[in-house]
């Protein structure tokens, strides 16, 4: 069922309250990464290109309901302002009178922010009064913040109960593509998982099952597999109480007929730093003293070749120890098989697997890197978001 968008309602001269995902890291008052702060700026222009009111509001880290100066929005107020070329003007509270005055001084194509959502505890709490009071502030809510999507807060889900819900093209662009590869995929359907825990990845592997052609499992979670299928590994990571659960994967797999390939050598260390002494071993046959950190040299040939006949790729997870330059081999041959297949539809699901993507120069080769970490997880496993869940049907 598709969301109504932006392009769908009137919005000249109406006050939009759009909720963006500013959450960004800071060095004092330097953003050091503004990824989150361009990724909004399609749907800003295009509202006030529209002549709408603007009224942007977001969290930004974790200062637990209570007003902190060092997690004001005023950084990205100013860095804002410079993109658009005009003013964004930062109110000083969120509901309160300077949220208010300026709302209602607003004239059109001019935009304003609120100040951090979170400095309030009623936000997390998805409290109705404070959910009310941000609605009173506008005609229209816009909800483009993908990333805080799977939380029933008042800006992701409590406003749109009051006001025409629509979505910004940040979630469109999110829904259209993740949504187009998963429920009508271009095969066949490859998916890449990786990270270190078959835990937090089970609902993400069991609602593929039903969807993919096949799925390649590589970083620290294929050694809770590899153990299920008798290997040993070492001082690798292992959840021993998924191996039986990861034996039933393996299994669903067959009955499916999908095919699931996990490594067959791992690259190994004496220690977990970048100076270890490196060593390649056939998975499965780990020596006790080491411990498995990236697939092996053979499993991205593997992989690569799967990924060359793939016609759509949803990838999670890296496949080894990325931060440390000798255990990301793995991974950017990943990146690199799926930035050198252009005939397919190519997807990074956020989180580590986004970064490392955008780290090594390939973010321009793919067609779709999500913006929410586990938003993304969870929209993969198949549950529905509470924030896309509350914007008005077409």
């Amino acid at each position: 069922m598709s969301k109504k968008t932006i392009e769908d309602i009137a919005v000249s001269g109406k006050k939009v309250l759009v909720r963006c995902d500013f959450n960004v890291p800071l060095d004092g008052e330097t953003i050091t990464d503004e990824t989150r702060i361009t990724a909004a700026l399609p749907t800003i222009q295009y509202l006030l290109k529209n002549k709408a009111r603007v009224i942007l509001c977001s969290h930004l880290g974790r200062p637990k309901g209570e007003f902190k100066a060092e997690f004001s929005l005023a950084p990205v107020a100013k860095r804002l302002s410079a993109l658009l070329g005009q003013e964004v003007k930062l109110a000083s509270d969120v509901i309160g009178e300077s949220a208010k005055g300026l709302a209602a001084s607003l004239k059109d194509g001019e935009v304003m922010m609120l100040e951090n959502v979170r400095f309030h505890k009623e936000e997390e709490k998805n409290d109705e009064g404070f959910s009310k009071a941000l609605a009173s502030l506008a005609d229209v809510y816009v909800n483009d913040a993908f990333g805080t999507a799977h939380r029933a807060h008042a800006s992701t889900e409590g406003v749109a109960r009051f006001l025409p819900a629509v979505a910004g093209y940040l979630i469109g662009k999110e829904l259209s593509v993740m949504g187009k590869a998963l429920e009508d995929p271009i095969r066949p359907f490859v998916a890449i998982l990786g990270g270190k825990k078959v835990s937090d990845k089970i609902g993400v592997i069991n609602n593929l099952l039903e969807k993919v052609d096949s799925i390649l499992i590589g970083g620290a979670m294929s050694y809770t597999f590899s153990v299920a299928q008798g290997g040993k590994i070492g001082k690798s990571l292992l959840e021993a109480d998924k191996v039986e659960l990861a034996a039933s994967l393996i299994k669903k797999a067959q009955e499916k007929g999908v095919k699931l390939l996990l490594p067959v050598d791992t690259v190994c260390a004496d220690d977990f730093s970048n100076d270890a002494n490196i060593s390649v071993h056939e998975a499965g046959r780990i020596p006790d003293e080491l411990e498995g950190l990236d697939i092996g040299p053979k499993t991205i040939e593997l992989f690569a070749a799967e990924i060359a006949r793939a016609k759509t790729i949803i990838w999670n997870g890296p496949m080894g120890v990325f931060e440390l330059p000798n255990f990301a081999i793995g991974t950017i041959g990943v990146a690199k098989a799926m930035a050198a297949n252009e005939g397919a539809v190519t997807i990074i699901g956020g989180g580590d697997s986004a970064a490392a993507v955008e780290q090594l120069g390939f973010a321009g080769k793919m067609s779709h890197i999500s913006t929410g970490g586990g938003a993304s997880l969870e929209f993969l496993e198949g549950i529905e978001l509470p924030g896309v869940a509350a914007l008005n049907d077409k």
